[in-house]
C-alpha cells in the first residue's frame, strides 16, 4: 500500500522548546494509527504539521504526495477530514444547515449532506438547531463534517471526549467502517480501552520523541510484560509450596479466585501444570492491554527511550 503520510527526521521548535525531535513516521493507506502520550508529548504538533497549519523547523513532511504547506495545500486539504477535540458550530443553525455550509466551504457535493446525516445517525435531528444537541450528537455532527468530500485521510483529536460508552463504541464502529473502505485514520486519545479494538498500530510519544511504535502484538513482544492468569477453583487445596514450584505469587481476589502474573515464555508450561490439577475449575488469560503497554513505554528510563526514537 502507498504511504499517505511520511515524516522524515522532522523537528519542530518554538524558541528553545523542542515540540518534536527528529521524528520518522510512515502511515500507509487504509491504516488506523493512534497517537498516544501525555499533554505536551507532541501529538497535536504532528497533527498541525500534517494539516499544514505549521511548518517543520527541519526535516520533511509529505501528505498524499506533497508538502501540506506547499503550493498545492488547498487541493490537498480538500482530501482531508479533521475533527478537533472541542467541536463548536453555529448554534442557531440546524445540523443540516451546518453541513451544507461546510460543504460549500469544502466545495463538496451537497448531496452528501443527507447521506452523512444518515451515516452518523442524525437524520431525525437534522432539522433541529445545534443548540438542542447533546455532546454525543455534536461529536457525530463533527464526524459528518469531517467526512464531507470523502476524505482519503481523517484526523481525529480526542474524538470521544465526553461521550458515554455506548456512544464511544458507535463512534469507533463508524470510523472502522471508513477505514475498511480505504480511508487512513490518525487519531489521538487518552481513552485507551476505547480505541484498543480498532487500531492497527500505536505511536507512543514522550517529550516530542518516539518511545515506541507498532501493532499491539509488536509492542507486547518488545515490552515483554507478563500475562495475567485468573484462576478459579478450590484454591485452598493448592498449597503454598505448589505455587513456589511454579514460581508464581498468587494475588487473592476472593476465596475461589486468585490472579498470577506469568512471563509470556512460561505460558504453556504453567497452563499444563494448572490444567492437570483437579481442583481448578476455570482459567482466564489476559495479555497486557494497550494501557499497560503505554504505561510501560512512557515510564522507561531515558537511556532506553532515547534509543526508540532513532
Amino acid at each position: 500500500m502507498n504511504p499517505v503520510i511520511e515524516l522524515q527526521r522532522v523537528t519542530k521548535r518554538h524558541g528553545a522548546l523542542v515540540r518534536l525531535a527528529e521524528m520518522d513516521l510512515t502511515i500507509k493507506e487504509g491504516e488506523m494509527l493512534a497517537l498516544l502520550g501525555h499533554n505536551g508529548a507532541g501529538k497535536t504538533t504532528i497533527m498541525k504539521l500534517i494539516l499544514g497549519l505549521i511548518a517543520p523547523s527541519s526535516g520533511h513532511v509529505d501528505v498524499l504526495g506533497s508538502a501540506p504547506d506547499g503550493p498545492h495545500a488547498e487541493r490537498l486539504r480538500r482530501q482531508l477530514g479533521y475533527l478537533p477535540e472541542n467541536v463548536t458550530f453555529y448554534e442557531q443553525l440546524t445540523g443540516r444547515e451546518v453541513l451544507t455550509y461546510f460543504a460549500r466551504l469544502k466545495r463538496a457535493d451537497r448531496h452528501q449532506v443527507t447521506v452523512l446525516l444518515e451515516r452518523v445517525g442524525l437524520v431525525e435531528a437534522a432539522d433541529r438547531r445545534v443548540k438542542t444537541y447533546s455532546k454525543g450528537m455534536r461529536q457525530r455532527l463533527g464526524l459528518a463534517q469531517a467526512l464531507l468530500g470523502s476524505p482519503r485521510l481523517l484526523l481525529l483529536d480526542e474524538p470521544t471526549t465526553g461521550l458515554d460508552p455506548a456512544a464511544t463504541r458507535d463512534f469507533y464502529q463508524a470510523v472502522k467502517a471508513l477505514r475498511d473502505n480505504g480511508c487512513t485514520v490518525l487519531l489521538s486519545s487518552h481513552v485507551l480501552p476505547g480505541i484498543e479494538p480498532y487500531i492497527d498500530r500505536a505511536l507512543i510519544l514522550g517529550k516530542g520523541r518516539r518511545l515506541a511504535l507498532g501493532s499491539l502484538k509488536q509492542l507486547r513482544e518488545e515490552a515483554q510484560l507478563p500475562l495475567t492468569f485468573r484462576i478459579h477453583g478450590t484454591l485452598r487445596a493448592m498449597q503454598s509450596q505448589l505455587w513456589k514450584a511454579m514460581s508464581l505469587e498468587p494475588i487473592p481476589i476472593n476465596e475461589r479466585c486468585v490472579e498470577v502474573n506469568v512471563p509470556a515464555e512460561n505460558k504453556m508450561q504453567v497452563l499444563r501444570q494448572l490444567t492437570a490439577m483437579p481442583n481448578i475449575d476455570d482459567i482466564e488469560l489476559s495479555p497486557p492491554t494497550l494501557e499497560h503497554l503505554y504505561t510501560h513505554f512512557s515510564t522507561r528510563p531515558a537511556s532506553l527511550t532515547l534509543g526508540a526514537s532513532a
